[in-house]
């Protein structure tokens, strides 16, 4: 089984927004989560769509998708956490006790602010966490990265042509994502900003699928004006 695990639970709080999430502000003539979960829906190798959103939106998500897909059991909705690793938990523990797991069983983590993933990043996500165990979305760095310990000097600044962005959907094996949770310290999950990472502290491989410039994850309020441009020229239909 295949588990497109969709993270709805921004607050939107470094748009402006007080009251509507970005994930539920219009993107062309629907809300931006809306483009989302079809790219999900129409992908055939995805057998569930599990939305994780804030609690008080759950009501007014489950009507949106009655009055776009009508009823369907492809697609359900739960709360999601406090942070993205609570999300995650919520959505593995949804999982397993809706859907049921196997040792094949694959979920494809993606953000819902990111409107323009394509079938070709799904797919293949789908493909290399079902070859290789964990896989996130990248594009290479086209800017210079610098690090700083103190956000007040540079202390470090990395080859730019090892670095890459990471967009999503992040892909693994539940099993093996499972496993490889339980072996992390207290410390290391405390820190956890990125799934893929969960991996990458047992040194253990995360391959790398091509993402697209145009993947964007709206964030800022300038974020939108761009999305509502990349909508009109077609970004992510392919």
């Amino acid at each position: 089984m295949v588990i497109g695990a969709i993270f709805a639970g921004g607050s939107g709080s470094r748009m402006g927004c007080s009251e509507t999430p970005k994930q539920y502000l219009t993107l062309g003539e629907k809300p931006v989560i809306l483009h989302t979960i079809e790219k999900f829906y129409k992908n055939a190798a995805i057998d569930k769509v599990l939305i994780l959103c804030p609690e008080q939106w759950v009501k007014p998500t489950c009507t949106l998708l009655e009055e776009n897909f009508g009823q369907t059991d492809r697609i359900a909705v739960t709360t999601g956490g406090q942070d993205r690793n609570d999300t995650l938990d919520r959505a593995l523990c949804y999982t397993e006790q809706h859907f049921g797991l196997d040792d094949q069983t694959i979920i494809v983590t993606h953000d819902a602010v990111r409107p323009f993933v394509t079938q070709r990043i799904i797919n293949e996500n789908i493909a290399s966490a079902k070859r290789n165990g964990a896989c996130g979305t990248y594009i290479p760095a086209c800017d210079t990265i610098a690090e700083s310990a103190d956000g007040k000097n540079v202390c470090f600044v990395p080859e730019r042509g090892r670095m890459w962005q990471t967009q999503t959907p992040q892909s693994f094996n539940v099993r093996k994502l499972q496993k490889t949770l339980a072996q992390l310290t207290p410390a290391q999950k405390a820190n956890l900003t990125d799934v893929c990472a969960v991996f990458t502290l047992q040194d253990e491989p995360v391959h790398i699928v091509c993402g697209e410039v145009f993947n964007l994850k709206i964030t800022y309020p300038y974020d939108l004006p761009i999305a509502n441009a990349l909508l009109a020229a077609g970004a992510g239909q392919e």
